[in-house]
């Protein structure tokens, strides 16, 4: 049977607005000329006219977080400790690669204001329409339509954010990975400041993050195309970049459609 893949990533890209300033992402591009210039130090008696055209390799540097673009954040990230035990957080290089491949859900909750609270009565909603029963180890990808404004400064306020309740709703029920195609998997944080300033409550802040205290999980940010999967029926690989002692690593995610 024929396989359809779905690129579910997006690019990494110097100077896009899609972060706060000291985020954003820095790339240096060495194009073939400049890279000649460094390819001929390997060969002392070389000359530029020595290579095809006078031309080398092209080499780029980055200046970037691992939490630029499409990535994985594991629970050391959340918290040092997850699983309501003490039990020290995976970083990136030890999340399970078990958990990185898997069956794909994807919940479409793009009719919700942007930032609006997902609850776990959401979800269930959500759930009840696709006609699924949410099982251990299943991706579950929630739409927020944020993805809409990739590009623009106006992405970082973009989409609906999940709550502590409905995180652990998920986690519950053996879920490990889950993603959003907005910047954060909680609501847009000035809207999670403006309401602290209002009612002085701690619990609001990062809750759907800090539910991984609780029990330990990684959820992807950023991702993109979400709109065009089925509800069902799709492997989701996520495998996360290996980077020693991370909270993140920059992730490839696609979905492979039967």
């Amino acid at each position: 049977m024929a396989k359809k893949i779905i690129d579910l990533s997006v690019a990494i890209e110097g100077g896009l607005p899609c972060d706060p300033e000291f985020m954003i992402p820095r790339i240096e591009y060495w194009d073939h000329d400049r890279g000649a210039d460094s390819m001929i130090t390997f060969f002392p008696t070389a000359t530029r006219q020595d290579l095809p055209k006078g031309l080398g390799w092209t080499i780029e540097f980055l200046r970037i977080s691992t939490h630029s673009g499409t990535h994985l954040d594991a629970p050391w990230h959340f918290h040092p400790t997850m699983d309501g035990d003490g039990t020290r957080a995976f970083t990136i290089d030890e999340v399970p690669l078990e958990w990185c491949f898997s069956d794909g859900v994807m919940l479409d909750l793009s009719d919700k204001p942007d930032g609006y609270l997902v609850r776990a009565e959401d979800l269930e909603e959500a759930v009840r329409k696709i006609g699924y029963t949410i099982k251990p180890l299943d991706i579950v990808l929630v739409y927020t339509g944020a993805s809409s404004a990739w590009g623009t400064p106006q992405y970082l306020v973009k989409g609906c954010g999940m709550g502590r309740e409905a995180t652990l709703w998920l986690l519950n029920q053996g879920v490990r990975i889950t993603g959003t195609d907005a910047w954060s998997w909680d609501r847009p944080l000035g809207l999670i400041a403006r309401d602290f300033e209002k009612y002085k409550d701690p619990s609001i802040i990062w809750e759907g993050h800090f539910a991984g205290i609780e029990k330990g999980y990684c959820h992807m940010e950023k991702l993109a195309n979400l709109d065009k999967l089925p509800p069902t029926g799709f492997k989701i690989a996520c495998f996360p970049v290996k980077i020693k002692a991370a909270s993140a690593g920059w992730v490839r995610a696609v979905a492979i459609v039967e």
